[in-house]
């Protein structure tokens, strides 16, 4: 393979992996060396069936994708085994399954991650992580918008009931 080609292929690949992170709702990089083979499979079959696409890709590739996307801070996080997980459609699936893995398995390890287009701290990954998903976040949401008019119900009934007091 020539020079040119192999410059070409590396190109295609930071455009890749620098898409991924444009199109993303949220991403979070982890060490995982320290996962199994059973344990990093686990990991992959939570991620996939949450519709996150899990990716491990050389950091030098890695690097210059996140500076082509001014995320180049996320750079220092690029050590060592890194692997991003990726997701277009549920912002806290990521962090969750990832959190949540890494509670059980001390092995995996959050490094960093991007939240909605922002670099995010690790505290801001924990707390993304104990939100509710997205089917958890429209009940909260219906609990919620019905909670009023529940209340209104209720006292507008102890209103009723203390003038029916006062008029006996």
């Amino acid at each position: 393979m020539s020079n040119s080609n192999i410059i070409e292929q590396k190109k295609q690949l930071v455009q890749e992996i620098a898409d991924k992170f444009r199109d993303s709702q949220s991403t979070v990089l982890v060490d995982y060396r320290g996962l199994d083979v059973a344990e990093a499979n686990e990991l992959r079959k939570q991620l996939r069936e949450a519709n996150v696409e899990f990716k491990v890709y050389k950091n030098t590739m890695t690097r210059r994708a996140v500076e082509a996307v001014d995320l180049s801070e996320l750079s220092d996080t690029l050590v060592g085994p890194t692997a991003v997980a990726f997701s277009k459609d549920d912002v806290v699936a990521p962090a969750k399954i990832l959190n949540n893995f890494a509670k059980e398995h001390e092995a995996l390890e959050i490094k960093g991650g991007v939240i909605e287009g922002e670099i995010a701290t690790l505290e801001q990954i924990k707390e993304l992580a104990d939100l509710p998903n997205y089917d958890g976040m429209v009940s909260m949401l219906l609990s919620v918008l019905q909670a009023p008019v529940r209340n209104f119900a209720y006292a507008a009934k102890a209103i009723a009931d203390q003038k029916e007091e006062q008029g006996a």
